[in-house]
C-alpha cells in the first residue's frame, strides 16, 4: 500500500495560512458554503476514478472535505497542506483520510503511484506554479487524472466584478474584467481584519505549464454559480451568466 512519508511534516514551523484555518473551517466546510455543497464537490465526485482502493493525493486539502469525499467513494487518499491548523483539524474530522503537511512542491508521495490527484481553489496561492504542476505530474501514474479547480482565471481577474451604472441613460448592468494580461499579488479582505493573499495568472500561463508537464486537457468545464450562492443577494441573481469557477480535467500522458 502506498502511505504518506509523515517525515515529510514541517512541524516545527507556522505558515501563513495557519492564521487563516478558522475562518476557512467555519465559512467553507460542514455545508456552510452553497458553492462546495451544491457544485465544487459534486464536479469532484462525478469524475473520481472508479477504483476502490486506487491512491489519490488531495493537493493543498485544507481541513479535508474533499478528502473525505474521495475516501468515501472508496479511494486510498493522502492529503496534503502546508498548514498545520488545518492538518490537525482535518485529523480531528477523520474519515479515512491520511494527513500530511507538506508543500505542493514536494508531495510525499512516490512516482507514478498516484490514480488521481485534485487540486481545488489551491494554486491561486502557491507562488512556484511550474515546480507545483511537476509534482502533480511526478507522482500520477499514465493515464492518472488531474482534477484541477480554480477561481476563474479570466472572470475573476483582481478588479472584476457586477457594474450597476445608474449615470447611463438608459442604465446598465455589465461585468467588469480587471486587467487579464498581467500576472499579479493581492491581497483581499476575506472577512474583518484577515487578509488572504492571491496569486492572478492568465489561462495560458496554467495552460502551457500543464502541457510541459505532460498534462493532456480532456474536459474544459465553466459551471454557472449554483442557484443557492446567487439567492444570498437580490445582485448576484445579474451575474448568473459568469462563472466563478474553471475545473480543467486533464490526464498524464502515457
Amino acid at each position: 500500500m502506498v502511505m504518506a512519508d509523515r517525515s515529510a511534516d514541517r512541524s516545527d514551523a507556522t505558515h501563513p495560512w495557519d492564521e487563516h484555518a478558522p475562518w476557512w473551517q467555519e465559512e467553507f466546510t460542514d455545508g456552510a458554503d452553497p458553492e462546495y455543497t451544491d457544485q465544487i464537490l459534486p464536479l469532484i465526485a462525478e469524475r473520481l476514478p472508479d477504483e476502490p482502493g486506487a491512491l489519490l493525493v488531495d493537493v493543498g486539502c485544507g481541513e479535508g472535505q474533499v478528502s473525505r469525499l474521495a475516501a468515501a467513494a472508496g479511494m486510498t487518499v493522502i492529503g496534503v497542506d502546508p498548514s498545520g491548523l488545518q492538518i490537525a483539524e482535518a485529523e480531528r474530522r477523520g474519515g479515512g483520510p491520511t494527513y500530511c503537511r507538506a508543500g505542493a512542491d514536494a508531495l510525499p508521495v512516490r512516482d507514478g503511484a498516484a490514480a488521481a490527484v485534485v487540486a481545488c481553489l489551491v494554486f491561486e496561492h502557491i507562488d512556484d506554479l511550474d515546480a507545483a504542476i511537476d509534482e502533480v505530474a511526478r507522482v500520477l501514474r499514465p493515464g492518472g487524472r488531474f482534477l484541477f479547480l480554480l477561481n476563474h482565471p479570466l472572470l475573476q481577474t483582481p478588479g472584476s466584478g457586477w457594474i450597476d451604472d445608474q449615470i447611463l441613460d438608459p442604465p446598465e448592468q455589465y461585468w467588469r474584467v480587471g486587467e487579464y494580461l498581467v500576472e499579479a499579488e493581492t491581497m483581499e479582505e476575506v472577512t474583518a481584519g484577515a487578509y488572504v493573499r492571491f496569486l492572478h495568472r492568465p489561462l495560458g500561463r496554467y495552460l502551457n505549464s500543464l502541457r510541459r508537464a505532460g498534462l493532456v486537457l480532456e474536459e474544459f468545464v465553466e459551471p454557472a454559480p449554483p442557484p443557492a450562492f446567487l439567492a444570498r443577494a437580490d445582485e448576484y441573481d445579474a451575474a448568473r451568466t459568469i462563472p466563478r469557477l474553471l475545473l480543467l480535467d486533464l490526464r498524464k500522458a502515457h
